[in-house]
């Protein structure tokens, strides 16, 4: 690996939780070992990466994602016939986006969830289309030391349920449901998955495809699955992402959720995505989460002394008047 590849690569962090803007790349130039090295120990420090000025072409996006594994298809998502593996969102006052305003990691009702996406803007709104990111790494650090015990070891179940509505009620749409609930039958994952780059624990439950946890009754799992659900929606753990036209940003879908926020109709934004073939999540037991981990959001753990950021009850002679 030469010095100038390790030295040309820099990053600068954009987010407490997650995301970093890369610069001294050129997405357009195939990418020599020294180089791809760099950019995938930056995915695993950052977990989003954001390249700005990328005016490349749809074979130079799929060039790059190629040297992190292979390209899936999406059994749902708008793509053409001749490149099947390329999903293009564009949205207008003719085609309204659907079904990406809520958080999710891709494709989790795959056995083998995708390990990483690549999102590029081609055009966008002058106002609105942005998309929010979270770390679900920082979403399980976030949660008390009990809470982590108790999920860990959990599994939940997951499914394609938001594309079961493209399937008509008749005959024939009945039977092609039944040939991809075949095709994918709902998969099993940790609900606490270990990160196979970064040894982090993760959080890996989503709203659009996590269904329940197995084992637990239904009001169970519900109350369960809506309370972790709702660590992705916490501020400290999230970026927002302002799209530029040749923006492309590669997120790593093991460990981060996002939220593409459907605020522009009825302007124009088309993106064009790829996904890359990940693995099987490994789960984390409760005998492998004893230590306690210190919270994101606070400067201490279940047990320490309360930290108030210097708050605290004044005499009451002196609040006389306020």
């Amino acid at each position: 690996m030469s010095e100038r590849q390790i030295t040309s690569l820099q990053t600068k962090r954009i987010g407490a939780s997650l995301g970093a803007e890369v610069s001294g790349i050129d997405l357009a130039q195939p990418m020599d070992d020294g180089m791809f090295a760099a950019v995938e120990q930056a995915l695993a420090d950052h977990q989003l990466l954001i390249f700005r000025d990328q005016d490349i072409t749809t074979e130079q996006q799929k060039a790059f994602a190629r040297r992190f594994g292979k390209l899936t298809v999406h059994p749902f998502a708008p793509s053409e016939s001749d490149a099947p593996e390329l999903i293009i969102f564009d949205n207008d006052a003719d085609n309204p986006p659907w079904g990406t305003d809520v958080w999710h990691s891709d494709e989790t009702f795959r056995a083998a969830p995708p390990m990483g996406t690549m999102l590029r803007a081609l055009i966008v709104p002058e106002v609105g289309g942005d998309t929010m990111f979270t770390s679900m790494s920082a979403a399980f650090e976030g949660l008390s030391d009990r809470m982590q015990n108790f999920i860990s070891g959990l599994e939940a179940v997951h499914d394609f349920k938001p594309f079961r509505q493209l399937f008509s009620d008749d005959a024939e749409g009945r039977r092609s449901l039944r040939e991809f609930e075949e095709r994918y039958p709902p998969a099993i994952h940790p609900v606490v998955r270990l990160h196979p780059v970064s040894g982090k624990k993760v959080l890996f439950v989503n709203p659009q495809f996590t269904v329940a946890i197995k084992g637990m009754e239904e009001s169970e799992s519900r109350a369960l699955l809506d309370q972790l659900f709702r660590q992705a929606v916490v501020p400290e753990y999230q970026i927002r992402h302002q799209w530029r036209p040749n923006t492309l940003v590669f997120w790593d879908n093991r460990a981060v959720q996002h939220y593409a926020i459907h605020d522009y109709y009825p302007q124009r934004r088309r993106m064009e995505r790829v996904t890359i073939k990940g693995d099987v999540p490994i789960g984390v037991s409760a005998d492998q989460n004893e230590a306690s981990v210190k919270s994101q959001k606070s400067n201490r753990t279940a047990g320490d002394k309360a930290q108030h950021g210097a708050h605290k009850p004044l005499d009451v002679s002196e609040t006389e008047g306020a």
